[in-house]
C-alpha cells in the first residue's frame, strides 16, 4: 500500500494566493500516521484531496492497494431519531457486526449508545461517530481531529486500541498535539506555510504500541524534530 501525492498546486477560487504549490510527499505502508501543521496550512483540505472531496489541483495522486478513503472530522452529525447502538447496527457490514461491542467498549460509549445521538456530549459523539467509521470496509482512514474534547488517557486507549486491531489498515490522523503526534504516529507529516520549501517534512514518530512506553529521551528527541520543522 502506498499514497503518492505528486506535485500538488492548488489555491482556492477568489483566493490571493496559493495553498500548495509543488507539494510532493508519500504515505509508504499502512500504520497510524500524522497530518501536523499549524492552523490554516491546509491540513484538512489536503485530506480532503484524497477522498475526492476537492478537486481544481494540478498534479496527481496515486495510489496503490488503496480502495476505499473514508474521513471523518470533528462535530460530524449522526441522524438523531434512533439510538447510537440503532444507527450502528443498520450501517455496519453483516461481516463487521461482530466487532461492535469491542469497538463500543474500546471509545467508552457502553453507557451512552442506548441514548439518541443529540443527546450525548461532544466528545461523546465523535467516539460514537469514529465507531461507526471503523466498522466499515475501509483501506484509509482519516481522522481529522475526531477526538477532540476527549480527554488525554481515553484518547490513548482508543488510539492503542485502533492500532492493535487494524494493523493492515492505514490512518491520517489530524492532530495539533505534539506529544500525542510523537508517542502514537509512525510517519508524522509536517505540513507548513507555501512560502516554506519543501512545504511538507516527514518526521519518524515513536509508533507507540500496548504494553510499551518510549524512552523519554526519544520521545523529545521526536517532539523537538516536529516543533523545529513547522
Amino acid at each position: 500500500m502506498h499514497i503518492d501525492f505528486d506535485r500538488i498546486c492548488f489555491r482556492y477560487p477568489n483566493s490571493a494566493g496559493d495553498l500548495f504549490s509543488d507539494l510532493s510527499l508519500r504515505i509508504a505502508a499502512p500504520g497510524f500516521h500524522a497530518l501536523f501543521g499549524p492552523s490554516g496550512v491546509g491540513k484538512t483540505t489536503l485530506a480532503r484531496m484524497l477522498t475526492g472531496a476537492v478537486a481544481g489541483f494540478s498534479g496527481a495522486i496515486r495510489t496503490e492497494g488503496v480502495r476505499q478513503v473514508f474521513y471523518t472530522y470533528n462535530l460530524e452529525r449522526l441522524p438523531g431519531w434512533s439510538s447510537v447502538r440503532e444507527h450502528l447496527a443498520e450501517t455496519t457490514p453483516t461481516a463487521n457486526r461482530t466487532r461492535m461491542e469491542e469497538l463500543i467498549a474500546a471509545c467508552g460509549i457502553e453507557a451512552c449508545v442506548g441514548a439518541r445521538f443529540n443527546r450525548l456530549s461532544m466528545g461523546q459523539q465523535n467516539r460514537a461517530n469514529l465507531v461507526r467509521y471503523l466498522l466499515q470496509d475501509f483501506d484509509v482512514l482519516v481522522m481529522d481531529e475526531s477526538l477532540a474534547n476527549v480527554d488525554e488517557l481515553t484518547r490513548e486507549k482508543i488510539i492503542l486500541k485502533i492500532k492493535a486491531l487494524f494493523p493492515e489498515r492505514c490512518f491520517l490522523y489530524i492532530s495539533h498535539n505534539v506529544a500525542e503526534v510523537a508517542r502514537f504516529c509512525s510517519q508524522i507529516l509536517i505540513l507548513r506555510g507555501v512560502s516554506k520549501a519543501p512545504q511538507i517534512v516527514s518526521v519518524q514518530g515513536t509508533d507507540l504500541a500496548q504494553g510499551a512506553a518510549p524512552p523519554p529521551e526519544r520521545l523529545e528527541r521526536v517532539m523537538l524534530e516536529i516543533v523545529h520543522a513547522a
